[in-house]
């Protein structure tokens, strides 16, 4: 067996500025510039994101990072005068807020759905 000494995400952007202030002031986080004209974000159970400038960038078409939080109406709230906007997805069943109600349905945790300045998928989420 390989003796895996450690392990990262990584996750591409178009603009490297532009992802710096949206998860350090936007949403944050503990960002930090990496050697390689990247960013390394660090999660709150430890480990980083590396995140890395692709000029020809094309978004998932899934979520590539979701954040857990303990009240997810503050979160949307606090995000939403942030200046970040929620996506609406058919058959989601999603409120006005933007927020799918799983555990009212048993059927997950409650989860809102916004992207990146590069059109990364990401939540929040409260199980």
């Amino acid at each position: 067996m390989v003796a895996i000494t450690g392990m990262f995400s990584g996750i591409a952007v178009k603009d490297i500025d532009a992802a710096r202030t949206f998860y350090k002031d936007t949403l944050g986080l503990g960002v930090e510039d990496n050697p390689m004209s990247a960013l390394n974000i660090a999660l709150p159970q430890g480990g980083i994101v590396f995140v890395y400038p692709k000029g020809d960038h094309e978004p998932a078409t899934y979520t590539v990072l979701n954040f857990e939080v303990a009240d997810i109406d503050v979160a949307v709230d606090e995000l939403k005068a942030k200046g970040v906007v929620f996506e609406i997805y058919d058959g989601a069943h999603q409120d006005d807020k933007g927020i799918a109600r799983g555990k009212a349905a048993n059927y997950g945790p409650d989860i809102a759905w916004f992207t990146d300045p590069s059109g990364n998928i990401l939540s929040v989420l409260e199980n």
